[in-house]
């Protein structure tokens, strides 16, 4: 805020007086100008009177509740952050909220400082903007607006709503249907679209090292520490931090990750202080987090902190429709890139495509539709072009089979032809599928393929 511009105001919403006159203490003290409303009607008399900056507001009220404002805000002044109040036992309903447009949400009883804190960031983020429409969503051009798959089509209406926040989102999905690229997308719609988006793998990460790439260290902290190292966390500092595989991380990791999304706090390997880090945290696993908790090996209070908001993509054999999308997209990509004319797609390849079941999904065609335009012929795409594991050689037989094999069966078989061609090596017949290692893991376990009896055969 400039030095001459007025003080921001905040509208406070909520039928407890109390917490009325608490929060107008808080705020005023901080050099806010702050309205009070007792329930959803009045505020909604204020929001056509005066310029509001920012609304804090309770969920449940009388008469008119928390929803029922903030559906009349999104019509009205669609830009307005609306950070909710509630108390534990309908923390769903915030979240409910939040996926319909919420900025936030705070659990009651609350920290006043730590709310206020929270406020004045938002005001910040929201610094520039104008309150009567919402921010340029034109970063996110690329979120693939076309897709025709309803599911598809739900996901990205939920991004859009979700990346307004800076709640925690946990992405769900099989390996391969671009849960990486959903958490950019989200980053790009927010309001932290120019701060750094770091991405930590933490399944590609041994945990001996995990430790010092997300938390640093300092010089001296152990053997190989030469000199001072920030982490990844420290890094997204006022940006988003991406945890990628969160499943895969130790027990001792958890604590530590759990204990710096509860105080936004993180203390290197060997060092003393403390340094306060605000970064939106969107982690995301094809594993079953429900079992693992289960099972012990992950725990539930992490969780909860993670799953604020869940995102579900589904795998590309349930969204078909959207198959062709993605083949143009990646045709002319790979073209431009390999500095070849643009290939043309034969119907009959089309129609192949949109029958295989893509056990690597996205990533699994992104590199077929690669390879294909290497090795085709006169600028033409044929389904033999495509190496992946004898689909070329089963094509035709599967398009004039009524009788075809289930998507499941056509998954399995895919795979164990990829394991017969590479001896039985499930790292070279994944790199054959294009998909990982994780996932061929996954469904030879799925399937309950013996894969070590296929390596001594050969």
């Amino acid at each position: 805020m400039k030095k001459n511009d007025p003080p921001k105001s905040v509208l406070v919403v909520d039928d407890d007086h109390n917490v009325l006159e608490v929060l107008d203490a808080r705020l005023s003290s901080c050099g806010l100008t702050v309205y009070k409303a007792d329930g959803g009607r009045k505020a909604l008399q204020i929001l056509k009177t005066r310029r509001i900056d920012l609304v804090v507001s309770d969920v449940k009220m009388p008469e008119m509740d928390g929803m029922a404002l903030l559906s009349e805000i999104i019509q009205t002044q669609p830009g307005l952050p609306v950070i909710f109040l509630t108390a534990y036992a309908n923390v769903p309903d915030a979240v409910k909220a939040v996926k319909s447009g919420a900025v936030d949400y705070v659990e009651k009883p609350f920290d006043g400082r730590a709310l206020t804190e929270k406020i004045q960031m938002m005001l910040d983020e929201f610094e520039g903007t104008d309150p009567a429409r919402p921010a340029d969503p034109s970063p996110g051009r690329d979120l693939e607006e076309d897709v025709k798959s309803p599911s598809m089509k739900n996901l990205h209406g939920l991004v859009k709503k979700v990346a307004r926040s800076s709640v925690n989102v946990l992405i769900l999905g099989e390996s391969g249907v671009g849960k990486e690229r959903i958490a950019k997308q989200i980053h790009q719609l927010g309001h932290r679209r120019e701060k750094p988006f770091v991405v930590v793998d933490c399944g590609a990460t041994p945990a001996g090292l995990l430790e010092s790439e997300l938390f640093g260290h300092v010089k001296g902290s152990f053997t190989h520490a030469v000199s001072d190292k920030k982490g990844l966390i420290e890094t997204a500092d006022t940006g988003t931090l991406f945890l990628d595989e969160i499943g895969n991380i130790s027990h001792e990791m958890q604590i530590r990750l759990l204990r710096f999304i509860e105080d936004r706090t993180i203390r290197r390997i060997g060092g003393l202080k403390g340094t306060p880090v605000d970064c939106r945290i969107i982690a995301a696993t094809n594993a079953d987090l429900g079992e693992a908790i289960k099972a012990g090996r992950f725990r539930e209070d992490l969780f909860f902190r993670l799953r604020v908001v869940t995102l579900t993509i589904p795998p590309l054999r349930e969204r078909k429709a959207d198959i062709p999308i993605l083949v143009d997209h990646f045709t002319e990509q790979y073209c431009s890139q390999h500095g070849v004319e643009r290939v043309n797609v034969l119907k009959e390849t089309m129609d192949w495509l949109c029958d295989y079941s893509w056990p690597g999904n996205v990533r699994e065609l992104k590199n077929a539709i690669e390879g294909g335009i290497v090795m085709c012929r006169d600028h033409v795409l044929r389904p033999e072009d495509f190496h992946v594991a004898g689909i070329a050689e089963t094509c035709s037989d599967s398009m004039a089979d009524a009788d075809c094999l289930s998507l499941e069966e056509s998954e399995k078989n895919t795979i164990l032809r990829a394991l017969e061609q590479t001896g039985g090596i499930q790292k070279e017949a994944a790199e054959v599928l294009g998909i990982s290692r994780r996932a061929i893991h996954y469904k030879i376990k799925k399937y309950g393929i013996d894969a070590g009896s296929i390596k001594a055969r050969h």
